[in-house]
């Protein structure tokens, strides 16, 4: 068996270190000893994104948010369903990460860093969300393995009632929130309606018909 080797380390800002592993073509990043992704496994990660931009389909020229780059598997199934029109910010917290999609998992990307329509941004797409008003027809999270802080702790203020209201206020009407996840979790299904949402759990798998199951919440803001 080929074995796995470490390719580079980072820092996440508030603490916890990321790892690049690689074994022949596959990638994978782990914080501690959690697997956070891999480059084998991305059906969940792509559904998040063909089920949010279906809710915004035929919209002119959309502006989605994607919360972590991770491997790209979110911003290229976005790409695949948006038209020449849209734009697509993504922002990632670990400078490394961008370093790494450009670098050695560059094969895993495809180039679609390079994709007119795609901005990249480095910092805490929280602050990016806080800022905004009425501003995007779709925010995707994929930061951590759920709805609490797994990559660093300042996360959970993406997850709190109050970081989902400035997501409510951060999009447009109609728009969506969507926020994927390794498992339900009814608190945060009832804080997304507190926050003025309504919600859809979406049951998915990790790879195709196969493999772990998943969650991801497809929240939308209705007319008050």
């Amino acid at each position: 068996m080929i074995p796995w080797v470490q390719l580079d380390s980072a820092p996440v800002p508030g603490g916890g270190e990321l790892r690049l592993k690689q074994r022949g073509t596959e990638f994978s990043i782990m914080l501690g000893t959690n697997e956070l992704m891999n480059s084998r496994l991305s059906g969940s990660e792509e559904t998040l994104a063909k089920l949010s931009c279906e809710r915004i389909r035929g919209r002119t020229a959309p502006k989605i948010l994607i919360g972590g780059l991770g491997m790209g598997f979110t911003l290229r199934a976005a790409l695949a369903e948006l038209g020449d029109d849209a734009r697509v910010t993504v922002v990632e917290l670990v400078p490394a990460v961008v370093a790494w999609a450009r670098g050695p998992m560059a094969p895993v990307f495809g180039g679609c860093l390079d994709d007119p329509r795609v901005a990249v941004g480095e910092g805490d797409v929280g602050d990016l969300i806080r800022s905004a008003r009425s501003s995007w027809d779709a925010i995707l999270l994929d930061v951590d393995n759920g709805p609490e802080g797994l990559t660093r702790q300042g996360n959970d203020a993406l997850y709190d009632l109050p970081g989902l209201s400035a997501a409510h206020a951060a999009l447009r009407l109609g728009g969506v929130f969507s926020v994927w996840s390794s498992g339900p979790d009814a608190g945060f299904t009832r804080r997304l309606r507190q926050a003025g949402f309504s919600v859809e759990e979406v049951a998915t798998r990790a790879h195709g018909k196969r493999g772990a199951r998943h969650v991801i919440w497809i929240a939308t803001k209705r007319a008050v």
